[in-house]
């Protein structure tokens, strides 16, 4: 069973950067979901697969994981571009596009 350590993501439906600076360091799957025949929900013996542990740096997580003898792989995250818009842009003479109403 490998973990996994990696930097969550923001979601789509978030504007801010909110739970995105911490790392995770989650537990792979050793068992296959199977389906409750009674329910129909899906579920496992393997309990360790619902461990998400968060650490504020990424040395801290791979130290862990070295500490605790657990193998592991590091995703690092993409590069966010962040291009800075001013409102006075939409009105710029040598704009692009034509501006309209």
């Amino acid at each position: 069973m490998r973990a996994r350590i990696y930097q969550q993501p923001k979601s789509s439906m978030q504007s801010g950067q909110s739970n995105t600076h911490d790392w995770v360091l989650e537990y792979g799957q050793t068992q296959a979901r199977q389906q409750d025949p009674l329910m129909g929900w899906f579920g496992s013996g393997d309990t360790s697969s619902q461990v998400r542990l968060r650490f504020p740096t990424r040395d801290e997580a791979v130290a862990y994981a070295e500490r605790n003898a657990i193998a592991f792989d590091v995703e690092l995250p993409a590069a966010r571009v962040r291009k800075p818009k001013a409102y006075a842009d939409n009105f710029r003479a040598d704009r692009l596009q034509n501006w309209t109403h």
